[in-house]
């Protein structure tokens, strides 16, 4: 029974080790490519140096540390194609092209750097002009690596372009998204955390009682 119950207890806690083991997964500090569909962001299939928006078109892009693309943060802020490019007139010839940039976070910032303020800007390029294209004519400068990675947007950040960070600061990062997402509205304990703690506290109970039994 003292066996039963320890494979019981190591059962239970199992699932939160496996949780800190995910923690450590890769993390990377690079500017992600965005699309907007409506009022909502979709990561691009394409990189901005290939894809030729249409007129009218929503982009943005993002710094920030990430696993992939699904852990990766979208561009914050809901302004629209009418509202970034209301002051830029179209004309004939040219393309006018909405673009968020969003610096991120001082957390994901690279050490001793401080992220501007997330701006928009509208483009008006030529009609088959890049993303890049449109971007470079609003955000320069602008800084690749050898294999055409976008590593810096108006200059940020100053070095450095797809890192990977160390093993104990992306377990930091992951571990303030978890609590992020568990913690309730008013900022008490999750319920999955006590009722954790609750499993936790009786298989302990019903380990220390068998052996008092045996005893």
């Amino acid at each position: 029974m003292i066996r039963r119950a320890a494979a019981l207890f190591l059962a239970a806690l199992l699932p939160l080790l496996a949780a800190t083991g995910q923690a450590r997964a890769a993390g990377y500090r690079y500017w992600s490519f965005w699309e907007q569909d409506g009022t909502t962001w979709t990561y691009a299939t394409q990189g901005p140096s290939l894809l030729r928006p249409a007129d009218g078109a929503v982009q943005g892009f993002r710094f920030s540390v990430s696993e992939d693309s699904a852990d990766a943060a979208e561009p914050r802020g809901t302004a629209d194609f009418a509202t970034i490019c209301a002051g830029t007139p179209a004309r004939d010839g040219a393309k006018r092209v909405a673009l968020v940039i969003d610096f991120g976070t001082r957390a994901d910032a690279p050490s001793g750097e401080t992220p501007p303020a997330a701006r928009t800007a509208c483009a008006r390029v030529a009609p088959d002009a890049t993303t890049s294209e449109a971007l470079a004519s609003v955000a320069e400068p602008l800084r690749y690596d050898t294999n055409a990675l976008l590593c810096a947007i108006d200059g940020y950040p100053r070095k450095g372009c797809g890192e990977q960070i160390a093993a104990d600061e992306q377990e930091q990062k992951q571990k303030q998204k978890q609590e992020q997402r568990s913690e309730p509205a008013d900022g008490g304990p999750s319920v999955v955390l006590v009722a954790g703690v609750a499993v936790l506290a009786v298989l302990a109970a019903a380990a220390l009682w068998q052996v008092r039994r045996r005893a």
